[in-house]
């Protein structure tokens, strides 16, 4: 509202008023405006929750080894994270940018569906909460909503990045001059790194490319589903999955910038997309948020996200991914999400797999796989057989934990950015 405001202003000749063109400014304010957001409404929430009760009633001892001290610490903390991210872009972006729209629509769709999770869990007292088959619905939804949109909309354009190659034997990377629908997203680490998914489903004739839309809309069912669970399975610890959020969103946002700017993105041979500059203003709002949020998360945490916010981070994250079309980048990227994901596949199929012969057998001492480093032997089922029991070999302090995951993060988020230029 206040870009459109300002521009309004500008043809008045406004001092100061034409700044409000410049997507750093207004990414810099959006990122300083969540975080006092943040900070001040975080304090007014933990108050007003505490007032009413609204907290953890329970932690599993033979998970948390901590979970008394955390019993009565307000929960739906992702409420924080919502109104941190959303009141500064409603102010900051530009309303009429598709992209945006697609990240709000994310924003509360999967706040809403984690809300009503966490509304189940504290007020009709069902542990488990919201059933999975009803989240899956959820997530699938809005997966489909954004491919679709991306298909169909005609605003969601890119123009294709081309080598041409000059006399001299130099490569000089161009963007073709018309915005097209593509179906081409980034590989990383392989020379010519597009991939159409038109190409892949080559095999449907003269109906490729209307089937390679089909396999789009595909893949961001899956990549949002995945990345949002990824980051449910995540938030077991004090601080773990708002700082990783932050760390991804870092990268998220230097890919959204390079991405929009046709220079920097013939720089890094990748593709142009018109209007992305908007999902560095919604980016830098996020990161933000999850700093802020950070202030009451970290250990010892005065307030837990909850599903409100865990699911929603993971949306956020992998359509912000699709609409750079990025997304083969998240699991390097979200490593950490992909690898909790993948423990607890692994635990579930093995032990039923082992079950059925009799036998009670798990892979790792707990599952998602930051709960094995804190999993004490005391706390072990005595009626199963670990195939990794010594590993690894003494627990730690979730603290310690929680900070070697965010530096593991940093590093996948280095790489990442390094496939743009390492091919």
């Amino acid at each position: 509202m206040l870009y459109y405001l300002f521009r309004f202003l500008e043809q008045y000749d406004i001092p100061g008023a034409h700044i409000w063109s410049y997507i750093s400014f207004r990414s810099l304010l959006a990122l300083i405006l969540s975080l006092m957001i943040s900070a001040w409404f975080g304090e007014k929430f933990i108050k007003w929750m505490k007032r009413r009760n609204i907290s953890e009633t329970a932690r599993d001892a033979s998970i948390d080894p901590f979970g008394e001290k955390k019993i009565g610490v307000p929960t739906m903390g992702g409420i924080i994270i919502m109104v941190s991210i959303l009141v500064p872009v409603l102010l900051l972006g530009r309303m009429r940018n598709i992209y945006l729209i697609l990240m709000i629509i994310t924003t509360v769709w999967l706040g809403f569906l984690g809300f009503l999770d966490d509304y189940i869990k504290i007020f009709r007292k069902k542990k488990d909460g919201l059933k999975g088959k009803y989240k899956i619905v959820g997530q699938v939804s809005i997966g489909f909503i954004v491919g679709l949109v991306l298909w169909l909309s005609p605003d969601a354009v890119v123009r294709e990045n081309i080598t041409v190659p000059q006399q001299n034997q130099e490569i000089v990377v161009k963007h073709k001059s018309e915005a097209v629908k593509s179906l081409q997203t980034t590989i990383p680490f392989i020379k010519n790194h597009n991939l159409n998914y038109s190409d892949i489903m080559s095999f449907c004739g003269k109906y490729k490319v209307a089937a390679g839309w089909f396999l789009f809309v595909i893949m961001t069912i899956i990549v949002v589903t995945a990345v949002s669970n990824g980051a449910n399975l995540n938030d077991g610890m004090d601080g773990m999955c708002a700082g990783n959020s932050a760390i991804v969103g870092v990268a998220l946002v230097i890919l959204a910038y390079v991405s929009a700017h046709i220079g920097y993105a013939a720089y890094f041979d990748i593709m142009y997309i018109p209007g992305s500059q908007e999902l560095v203003v919604f980016l830098a709002a996020f990161i933000g948020a999850m700093i802020g949020f950070l202030w009451y998360n970290a250990y010892p945490a005065q307030v837990f996200m909850g599903d409100t916010g865990s699911l929603m981070i993971g949306g956020i994250i992998g359509v912000c991914a699709i609409i750079i079309h990025k997304e083969l980048l998240l699991p390097l990227l979200c490593g950490i999400f992909f690898l909790e994901s993948l423990s607890v596949i692994i635990q579930t199929q093995w032990f039923k797999f082992m079950k059925r012969k009799g036998k009670r057998v798990r892979v790792f001492r707990s599952t998602p796989i930051h709960d094995a480093f804190r999993r004490q032997d005391s706390q072990l089922d005595t009626t199963s057989t670990y195939l990794l029991k010594g590993w690894p070999h003494r627990p730690f302090h979730e603290s310690k934990i929680t900070i070697r995951f965010w530096i593991t993060t940093v590093i996948l988020a280095a790489l990442t950015i390094i496939t743009l230029k390492v091919r």
